[in-house]
């Protein structure tokens, strides 16, 4: 049914005792001349009359939340929902439902004594799978509340944090709106916020020995760490010249991507170029930030719907982690290895440079879009926390400062293998609030002794909202194109007042951040290893001072322990890679300071990938 457009799906129940029966379909706002519209859905039923009534008019419900109070759903103002009582175990008469269109909402009267922070927690049952709502404050806003799964839960009521709000002296309105829909809103508990503890960060970083500059970097970050102030930054290095030209301010941090790297988009032509444009922002004094968009390693779709370069997304290839975890030594594993070794070595030049990365791999997971997520939180840890040791204890990379990128406690990969937590932040155009139920959630998660940032935003949060709200972010990236460049996500007289607030630092602001430290590192990775399946199914092993393969058709038998070793099988045979040897198709064969093969097998020629750092065979 859909009332001047506005859609709403009507059960109608199953008739067994008489012919006929009426079903509600909730209350609408009707204007002078409206239109109601019953369409199809499943079908095969009699529809006879529609009756239409005055909703009657209940006196609104005030609930003071001064000292903390419980404001149960289904006495709020109900817009295309209704008040159901069938999933037992509900607080109070019974609970909302039926959010199904756009526009369904249920709105909450709060009264405070005096303007001050609360804290919100919601009640609620997502029977249908995990959900997102929609909450705002008085009309403005439109913040993203994650109702996890309750499917398979023994208790089908469960409670979502959703950050603070502050509640101006006198009566305030907070909503609930559909969002991903198909959840069920009990009860709102709203208590008076803590003053906010002390952080407990402390300068320690997982990866031991770090370079002194990647200690620089992490130590100009913490100092700046709950004093009110964030710093800015950008991705991708055109749109801060936008932002130069445009507001005439430099963020203090540019994002990067390491995504045309992927040995599987390189296949194609792809030519990466990020490396370059982080020598140069870095040679300006600023710093710098990375994800990877993945590109799978094999298995990509790659025809004219889903075309090779969307193999990131889950619906990109049909490469199954799981399954590639589980089978150490097969193709796939050695594809997926190689490709983390291909992005070792632009990491690598970048440690050669002196260039500390804040490094965000597998970022996004638990949204399940990227093929890193798709097969769930135990597949991604696992990978997550074999790629650290890849990194770390075979390519020795010591300028890495790590970012995990989600709120989900399940998804966490572990206090020793994260240094900072992120959520990218995607809120309704025209919500610039401080993401605080995502901070909150983040500070939770790492027992607030881990630094919390903004890898991504759509939207940029208003600094003003920021401090009053306490959310003590470390930094915002703001995504490129038109998040940045248009009016619509963030328009300019807004971007203007961003970056001249004092308590927002850019370039200008980093000083000597950087102070006395330099690399202590080679740069060098330790021997690598590639594992070569033959037609005998016996291993044939080679050892280089390679910073190792970007792509190859070789076999690796590397368990995904934590150990630095690598495991071969009894029939492997071990010889020294030179010159003089031939390298398998996809190997690396040239490039700065490569020791190893630089004739490429027959079919094959070396060919300079990203020069002058890296050739590879093609």
């Amino acid at each position: 049914m859909s009332v001047n457009g506005v859609s709403s799906e009507v059960a109608i129940t199953n008739v067994t005792t008489s012919t006929w029966a009426t079903s509600q379909a909730g209350s609408f706002a009707l204007t002078a001349s409206n239109t109601i519209t019953l369409s199809n859905d499943w079908g095969w039923y009699f529809i006879d009359s529609i009756t239409v009534s005055p909703t009657p008019v209940a006196p609104i419900v005030v609930v003071d939340v001064t000292n903390g109070a419980k404001a149960e759903a289904e006495n709020g103002i109900l817009n295309g929902v209704t008040v159901g009582t069938t999933t037992a175990g509900y607080s109070g008469t019974g609970f909302v439902q039926g959010f199904d269109a756009a526009t369904d909402s249920v709105t909450i009267t709060l009264y405070s004594a005096k303007q001050a922070l609360y804290d919100v927690v919601v009640g609620y049952a997502a029977i249908y799978g995990g959900k997102q709502t929609s909450m705002s404050l008085n009309g403005a806003g439109g913040a993203n509340i994650v109702f996890a799964d309750t499917t398979t839960a023994a208790n089908p009521w469960a409670n979502a944090t959703a950050g603070q709000v502050l509640l101006n002296a006198g009566n305030n309105t907070i909503s609930f709106t559909s969002n991903w829909g198909w959840y069920f809103i009990d009860v709102v508990y709203i208590t008076p916020s803590p003053a906010p503890a002390p952080h407990q960060v402390t300068s320690s970083l997982v990866v031991p020995n770090v370079l002194p500059v990647t200690q620089a970097l992490f130590n100009k970050l913490l100092s700046k760490y709950g004093s009110g102030q964030i710093f800015s930054g950008q991705s991708e290095l055109a749109d801060v010249a936008w932002l130069e030209a445009n507001v005439g301010k430099t963020p203090a941090i540019v994002g990067l991507d390491m995504m045309e790297y992927s040995p599987s988009r390189v296949l194609y032509g792809s030519v990466g170029t990020s490396v370059e444009d982080a020598i140069t922002f870095d040679a300006r004094n600023g710093m710098v930030a990375y994800q990877w968009h993945w590109n799978a390693p094999s298995h990509l779709i790659n025809n004219d719907t889903v075309p090779w370069w969307k193999g990131f997304y889950s619906y990109g290839s049909t490469f199954n982690l799981t399954a590639v975890l589980a089978a150490p030594t097969s193709e796939d594993y050695a594809l997926m290895i190689s490709d983390m070794d291909a992005i070792a070595t632009q990491l690598l030049r970048l440690q050669a440079a002196n260039i500390p990365v804040l490094w965000r791999p597998l970022h996004e997971a638990d949204g399940t879009w990227f093929w890193w997520g798709a097969y769930g939180p135990e597949s991604c840890v696992a990978l997550y926390r074999l790629m650290f040791d890849r990194f770390t204890n075979h390519h020795k990379l010591r300028n890495l400062i790590w970012v995990w990128n989600s709120v989900t406690p399940s998804w966490y990969p572990g206090d020793d293998v994260v240094d900072i937590l992120g959520y990218d932040s995607y809120p309704p155009l025209g919500d610039h609030g401080p993401v605080s139920a995502q901070y909150q959630q983040l500070i939770a998660l790492g027992k607030d002794k881990k630094l919390v940032t903004l890898p991504e935003v759509g939207n940029i949060p208003d600094p003003d909202i920021l401090k009053l709200y306490h959310a003590d972010w470390s930094y915002f990236v703001t995504w490129n194109g038109e998040f940045i460049e248009t009016e619509t996500y963030n328009p300019l007289v807004f971007k203007q007042k961003v970056y001249n607030d004092p308590t927002v630092l850019k370039l200008t602001d980093l000083g000597n951040w950087k102070g006395s430290a330099t690399s202590t590192s080679s740069a060098k990775p330790s021997s690598s290893l590639t594992v070569k399946p033959t037609s005998s199914s016996t291993f044939v092993t080679s050892t280089s001072k390679s910073s190792s393969t970007s792509k190859t058709s070789s076999t690796s038998s590397k368990s995904s322990s934590k150990s630095s070793s690598t495991s071969k099988t009894s029939s492997a045979t071990s010889s020294s890679a030179s010159a003089a040897a031939t390298q398998v198709h996809w190997g690396q064969c040239g490039g700065s300071n490569w020791a190893g093969p630089t004739i490429c097998e027959a079919g094959t020629a070396c060919v300079a990938v990203s020069p002058p750092w890296y050739s590879q065979c093609l």
